[in-house]
């Protein structure tokens, strides 16, 4: 009766000598995630001394050789919310615990090991590896308390490093982008998502820049175009579609709807269309649109600025200056005004 169990009573919240952190990285829609607790130096010799160099026998737990466990307390554990490259390697998603096997020669090994939930790397098992990384470590300005962090990122890559004392240890993470954001696109236009025009173009636009799928992409935007109680046929998407007919090659058809476009378009949307015709170097459909716009404008300076810019870029100067002086001569905005004076300089003018 007077017996007590002791572990029915929860633990006292107090704080800890190492405190803990998060750091998180999005590459893409990837969310990327490390959980340690930050040590500090306190004066004390790290590499070789506190962090042994190597496996070693730590003389707790169930392991007789140990990596570090690449912080203090628990596991330190990194997330992928999607499958990743790292340093090259391919490594599923999910959760991993991350260890480091230093070497006293400036090279260093991650290890990602499926076992996410044990105590540092006392109990620790080569068996449960997903993955091992060499990589080489770098000397940096003294950083007092253990930072994970990430440097280095781009559209498709994020390099997290791990920084203490005056070392750094990177590894570089690779996401592929495209193929992720393709298949959230597909999941998410089976469900409420799939009820919006606009995300159906959405969908072609992104599958159209990033070199998707470009029958894929022109299902998506025809979708948006006709046939569903949401569609509408709009200048937008059928510029995008005239778009990516042009990337499958098919010219005629292509150049058939720029100038169906054409025909729906504003001011501002035709300028940009021709200034998208002299991007893609389709020059004679560039000026027809420039011109169209000037017959539909006379008094705006704008589209006569931009026709001279059509002019300038195949090489007719003559009619640039033309174009360029009579924008001059309507009473310009700034920016307009601004933009003829330094093309007409360019060609020798002013």
């Amino acid at each position: 009766m007077l017996c007590l169990s002791f572990t029915a009573f929860g633990q006292l919240n107090t704080p800890r000598g190492s405190q803990m952190a998060i750091v998180t990285q999005r590459v893409g829609i990837t969310d990327i995630s490390i959980t340690y607790s930050r040590p500090s130096v306190r004066d004390r010799e790290i590499w070789g001394e506190l962090v042994p160099f190597g496996m070693n026998n730590l003389g707790f737990g169930t392991a007789t050789e140990s990596p570090w466990r690449a912080g203090a307390n628990e596991n330190t554990t990194i997330t992928f919310e999607s499958d990743v490259k790292v340093e090259g390697k391919s490594l599923n998603a999910g959760t991993y615990g991350l260890h480091i096997i230093v070497q006293e020669d400036g090279t260093a090994t991650f290890v990602f090991s499926n076992n996410s939930t044990s105590w540092g790397s006392f109990f620790y098992e080569s068996s449960e590896d997903a993955l091992r990384v060499d990589v080489t470590s770098n000397t940096i300005p003294h950083t007092e308390l253990l930072t994970f962090d990430f440097i280095d990122i781009d559209a498709t890559s994020a390099t997290a490093v791990l920084k203490w004392e005056k070392k750094q240890i990177p590894f570089k993470i690779e996401v592929d982008v495209t193929n992720i954001v393709l298949t959230d696109i597909r999941h998410k236009l089976q469900n409420t998502a799939g009820f919006s025009r606009q995300n159906w173009e959405n969908a072609a636009r992104f599958s159209l820049n990033n070199e998707g799928d470009y029958d894929e992409a022109l299902v998506w935007v025809n979708n948006a175009i006709k046939g569903q109680f949401y569609s509408q046929k709009t200048f937008n998407n059928l510029a995008l579609k005239g778009q990516i007919l042009n990337k499958q090659g098919k010219k005629e058809a292509y150049a058939k709807l720029m100038d169906e476009a054409s025909a729906m378009a504003n001011m501002n949307q035709l300028n940009n269309l021709g200034y998208q015709m002299l991007g893609a170097k389709d020059y004679d459909l560039a000026l027809k649109y420039f011109k169209k716009n000037v017959a539909n404008n006379p008094d705006n300076a704008n589209v006569h600025d931009s026709l001279g810019e059509g002019y300038k870029t195949i090489g007719d100067n003559k009619n640039a200056i033309k174009s360029f002086k009579k924008a001059l001569s309507l009473n310009p905005p700034a920016n307009v005004k601004a933009n003829s004076e330094k093309l007409l300089k360019e060609l020798g003018v002013l």
